[in-house]
């Protein structure tokens, strides 16, 4: 037997070992087919019928890495505005002149936000202006209560601008909208003024003609408007019954005056608040916190309130938002400027409409027209291009 055998030839041959080999070819053979092929990456053969199996080695889709790109990129431009550059406080200013300059179109051409009286709607608006601020301070885990050290000042800030805003809205329903505009035009003097007084900031003699340029061609844009009661946005002005004639136009002339000259106060009082705090938003926030309850005693005492429709809220909705980040962006821009190189840049917003509606809206490029906006450009230009270098030293 081959046992047997192979015991006898161990014994005598001297300890050598017989190894009866085993062909495994065969078994081999029969398993491969069910064998992966990841060692030698064969390649799969594919056919109309086969799976496709997603590759995990394949780089991210484009459009997701765009989208973030895209995301990354807006913030980045926000944050430059904010406070990336030399010409930040320049920037602000625009962003708000444009903002407003929205406002009033939407407010112009959805008339269905007129339904709604109008202390209601500044109570929703002093109200989404609280909540977001309040929302804006905690979601940057800075703390909603304002400082002690500018409680006093911020109080007073609010005050003027709740002041500046109620007359305001008496003058515009007491005034031809025209003459309300106009006196609404003169605030960024009389701010430049205050700004002398109160906090003792130089006002050159290129700001001083920076401003009076801006106003003359302001008069040049409304001098038909102030003659003829024609809106310059291309729009007929409403007819208002409690529009005052003759001898009862000097009241609201007065509390339009008032107005501005509350409003110029308050323009000073946010920039000192702004610069004493290092955070713009405590002005927004404080004058939330006081027009907020102020404005529900004067709309549920002297109006009666009117439920909005879904629309009419969707807009007031929007508008206050944009509100919001009007205010924001003008107490930055008048931390970083002086009063009287930011205060000059609204006149922008002048311009902005008359471009707008000579484009847009059809309106007749006159001479005095051309001539206001001529003026209230070169006004721009001289400040953003003299402006951020010359407050250094007057800031």
């Amino acid at each position: 037997m081959a046992s047997s055998d192979a015991g006898d030839e161990g014994r005598g041959g001297g300890g050598g070992a017989h190894v009866v080999p085993i062909h495994d070819d065969a078994p081999a053979d029969e398993i491969s087919p069910f064998l992966a092929e990841d060692g030698d990456r064969a390649p799969r053969k594919m056919s109309i019928f086969s799976v496709s199996y997603p590759n995990k080695n394949r780089p991210p889709k484009e459009p997701i890495q765009r989208a973030a790109d895209m995301e990354v990129n807006l913030f980045s431009h926000i944050l430059w505005v904010w406070n990336g550059s030399r010409y930040s406080g320049v920037l602000c200013m625009v962003s708000a002149s444009t903002i407003y300059f929205i406002m009033e179109v939407l407010m112009d051409n959805f008339p269905a936000g007129y339904s709604v009286p109008l202390l209601q709607t500044v109570l929703m608006r002093c109200t989404t202006i609280l909540i977001i601020s309040l929302v804006w301070l905690r979601k940057t885990e800075q703390p909603i209560i304002v400082p002690k050290h500018i409680r006093n000042l911020l109080f007073v800030r609010s005050l003027f601008g709740f002041i500046s805003l109620m007359t305001f809205i008496y003058s515009v329903h007491n005034l031809p909208q025209s003459q309300a505009v106009v006196l609404n035009f003169t605030t960024p003097l009389i701010a430049s003024m205050g700004a002398r007084i109160i906090l003792q900031e130089k006002l050159t003699i290129s700001d001083a003609v920076g401003l009076t340029c801006s106003f003359i061609g302001l008069l040049f844009i409304f001098q038909p408007v102030l003659i003829t009661r024609e809106i310059p946005y291309a729009v007929d002005e409403p007819i208002n019954p409690n529009v005052a004639k003759g001898r009862g136009l000097i009241y609201p002339l007065l509390v339009g005056i008032v107005s501005s000259m509350a409003g110029g106060i308050s323009y000073c009082l946010i920039r000192a608040g702004a610069k004493a705090s290092d955070q713009p938003l405590y002005t927004v926030l404080s004058f939330g916190i006081l027009a907020t309850p102020l404005s529900a005693i004067f709309t549920f005492t002297w109006q009666e309130f009117v439920l909005p429709n879904f629309f009419t809220f969707l807009l007031m909705i929007v508008l206050s938002i944009l509100a919001f980040f009007a205010e924001l962006s003008l107490a930055r821009g008048l931390q970083l400027l002086k009063v009287c190189k930011s205060t000059n840049i609204l006149y922008i917003k002048v311009l902005i409409s008359q471009v707008c509606g000579m484009t847009l809206s059809g309106l007749t490029p006159s001479f005095n027209r051309l001539i206001g906006c001529f003026l209230i450009f070169v006004s721009v230009c001289s400040t953003v291009y003299t402006g951020p270098e010359k407050d250094k030293d007057g800031g």
